[in-house]
């Protein structure tokens, strides 16, 4: 009897256990990065100054993975997908033990996390082509839209959990929480060693390798429905991210301290992982663009509210259906591209994905923390939300394509794909 759910899989469980472990560890480290950035930057320099060093780690984190694009889309469609699976989860885990020793010893400064932080880039440049393109190999395609669901559900739960025991563990000692973070890596990458072998078409066309990383890009120029609903997550993002500035709401704004900056990180987080849950029993089947589009409409009403909300309860309800409807969104963009791209081509176009989402990440946080240090952070979160809004309304005009999307159904002419070895097997 074939599987009627992703989990019943056993290699793609094994992946959804890492990817479980490593979110958490890389929240939990993110978040006292985001807090010891701020704390530090404080002791000497004023507020606008301290939200200018909060930017500069978005963009140290953005630099090595928009260098790197081309060469790691490249790498996950020519390199097996668990190997660098498993060298990105040990150079994270290297990256939580020198962040470990180093607040441990009490010889934690600017510089070191300014570096780790470049090394996660590095790392995050890898692990999102490689990660991305691993999953549609370990499940049969009607399964997809479920295991995009349940995966998007575990970088949630990871969101919600990661923050908030980095918060309580930095409370009680701050080396603890990237203690934990080194083991949690640990584990994830040993359970990427028990994934078994898959096959995977080959790159098909010239064997350039320069020729083949281009070709990633110009397969995202030609498909404008992939194209429209990357450069809409890119843009949407880019305006209405708040990841950055919530350690100064926190601080100066909501006045609650490092242990309220927990729940600000969990609450998208909550929001996002209730939406999974519920796609990952109730997927999505008819109008899936249209709902795309008004789901980010959302995003950028619920940011600019939080913006100008001092009521913690508020600022928290806005969070939550902020993070609801960015999940609703990724759900959807998420299948549509990956269910529209064939599989030889899937690591070069997860690369170009990844970089989108990564800008309108880390490139947001610089965004963000540059934008709060020159017109106030109040200012730069509402104008965000009103950006994001504005963005979609010009993305439904421009790109047609996603308003007529009706269901994930791949175009028939889309290259065929051999099913993996482990779809059947539990």
């Amino acid at each position: 009897m074939p599987p009627r759910s992703p989990l019943q899989i056993r290699d793609y469980r094994l992946y959804w256990l890492a990817r479980l472990f490593s979110t958490i560890a890389q929240m939990a480290m993110v978040i006292v990065i985001g807090w010891q950035v701020y704390d530090i930057a404080r002791q000497t320099m004023d507020i606008p100054a301290a939200a200018f060093q909060l930017g500069l780690v978005g963009l140290v984190q953005f630099a090595p993975l928009f260098l790197l694009t081309l060469i790691s889309g490249w790498t996950a469609d020519r390199i097996d997908r668990r190997y660098i699976a498993r060298l990105v989860l040990a150079l994270e885990m290297l990256c939580a033990a020198i962040l470990w020793w180093t607040t441990w010893h009490g010889t934690i400064n600017l510089p070191t996390l300014f570096s780790v932080a470049a090394l996660l880039g590095v790392a995050r440049a890898f692990a999102g082509p490689a990660l991305g393109a691993l999953a549609p190999n370990l499940v049969p395609t009607e399964l997809l839209p479920k295991a995009i669901a349940l995966s998007s559900m575990v970088w949630q739960v990871g969101t919600i959990a990661g923050p908030a025991i980095g918060g309580i563990l930095y409370d009680v000692t701050p080396h603890y929480p990237y203690a934990l973070s080194t083991i949690l890596f640990g584990v994830s990458t040993a359970l990427m060693f028990m994934i078994r072998p898959i096959p995977r078409t080959s790159i098909r066309g010239s064997g350039s390798p320069w020729r083949q990383m281009v070709d990633g890009l110009s397969y995202v120029g030609r498909n404008r429905l992939v194209l429209g609903a990357i450069t809409l997550d890119l843009f949407a993002v880019l305006l209405g991210g708040v990841t950055a500035v919530l350690p100064i709401y926190a601080r100066d704004i909501l006045v609650i301290g490092p242990e309220g900056l927990g729940p600000l990180r969990a609450a998208p987080a909550i929001g996002a992982t209730l939406t999974a849950l519920y796609f990952s029993f109730r997927p999505i089947k008819n109008d899936v663009g249209a709902k795309m589009l008004a789901a980010v409409v959302v995003f950028g009403i619920a940011t600019a509210i939080f913006g100008i909300s001092r009521w913690l309860p508020l600022s928290l309800a806005m969070l939550a259906l902020l993070g609801a409807a960015d999940m609703f969104s990724v759900y959807i963009r998420q299948s549509l591209i990956q269910l529209h791209t064939p599989d030889a081509m899937r690591g070069r176009v997860s690369a170009a994905s990844t970089l989108a989402i990564s800008a309108s990440n880390e490139l947001g946080e610089a965004r963000a923390g540059f934008s709060a240090a020159g017109i106030g952070p109040v200012t730069a979160v509402v104008a965000g939300g009103i950006g994001a809004v504005v963005v979609t309304l010009l993305w439904a005009r421009w790109f047609p394509e996603l308003r007529r999307a009706r269901t994930f159904d791949p175009p028939k002419d889309l290259e065929p794909e051999k099913p993996p070895i482990a779809a059947g097997g539990a």
